[in-house]
């Protein structure tokens, strides 16, 4: 099979849960714990002001299920021609098969196409990108759908109010496909193991039973430490495989986890606000799902035309942290 140069995004899609989650309600429900907060106190330290949750009954496939078909849509490709599909998560509908899998059968996609997920927590669709750009770039796939999803709210405790204010459910994806132009312009991934233990959920399954905390454990001014410095420093990574300077950017679509960090790294790359595309206020920290939901927002709303250079990075458990150009 004849390499191709280029992977271009031909779509974007993005899906919200429907239980809609604000600061005020959040405090109602952590007052029942005898916990207090405020939408004040959590707007100040996180800017959030929103989230959305899944219900019982909507698994993370589901999400990625209907962002899927919204990009599908979008790219007019067909549906048997996608050979690839990826799926960035850390809250998965089961511990096997992938959720990648089981996106692939809710489609109808049944020629045969490589499934699987990426595990990065926060820096998962980054990661996932560019692991679609390489493979379409070796030649050994034409077009591939890359996913975002995550339900995190079923990591969250509900007795931690400097963690359960932070985070929400949703999807995002893409659909890529070989070009002769360019598209994905440069990536760059790192990860490092000594800093497991400041973001993570320490549980793991063994005779049926959970040994461990299944749910989310942080420590919050370790993590945006060590986030303000590595995500300016991928970024800048980025950037030079790129042959290019942060004033060549059109926009910064940063992981959505705070917007103290998020103003941070703007700063720090000399880029100013207004070319910062933030969801965060009303959807709060989706994880792997911020980055492409982010995305589908602004190509929507027409501020992402075609031919603007975008630059997205995240960070997150593991700790890993990756940052991806592209040219629309």
């Amino acid at each position: 099979m004849m390499a191709h140069f280029y992977s271009r995004v031909l779509g974007t899609g993005s899906y919200l849960p429907r239980i809609y989650v604000t600061n005020q309600m959040l405090a109602k429900k952590l007052a029942q714990h005898g916990i207090e907060t405020s939408d004040e106190w959590i707007v100040a330290r996180t800017g959030i002001h929103s989230r959305y949750f899944a219900p019982p009954e909507q698994a993370t496939s589901d999400l990625a299920l209907i962002a899927a078909r919204r990009a599908i849509v979008e790219s007019s490709i067909d549906l048997q021609a996608i050979e690839l599909i990826i799926v960035a998560t850390s809250t998965p509908d089961f511990i096997f098969p992938s959720t990648a899998c089981l996106v692939q059968a809710k489609l109808g996609i049944h020629n045969g196409s490589a499934a699987f997920d990426v595990q990065a927590v926060c820096s998962g669709f980054a990661y996932a990108l560019a692991i679609a750009d390489g493979l379409i770039r070796s030649g050994m796939y034409r077009n591939a759908l890359v996913i975002g999803a995550e339900t995190f709210s079923r990591l969250l405790d509900f007795k931690d109010r400097n963690t359960c204010i932070l985070f929400g459910d949703g999807a995002g994806a893409v659909v890529l496909t070989a070009s002769d132009r360019p598209g994905m312009l440069s990536s760059a991934l790192h990860a490092d193991g000594r800093h497991a233990h400041i973001l993570c959920a320490p549980g793991n399954v063994s005779g049926g039973i959970v040994h461990g905390s299944a749910l989310l454990h942080m420590d919050g001014p370790a993590v945006f430490k060590l986030a303000v410095n590595i995500l300016e420093k991928v970024a800048r990574e980025a950037l030079a495989k790129a042959d290019m300077s942060a004033d060549q950017i059109d926009w910064l679509i940063p992981h959505q986890a705070n917007i103290r960090i998020m103003r941070g790294i703007c700063r720090k790359l000399g880029l100013p606000l207004e070319r910062m595309i933030v969801t965060l206020s009303e959807h709060g920290n989706t994880s792997a799902a911020s980055i492409p939901l982010a995305l589908d927002v602004a190509v929507h709303d027409g501020r992402i035309k075609s031919g603007d250079r975008v630059l997205i990075e995240g960070v997150g458990g593991g700790f890993t942290w990756g940052a991806v150009i592209i040219c629309m």
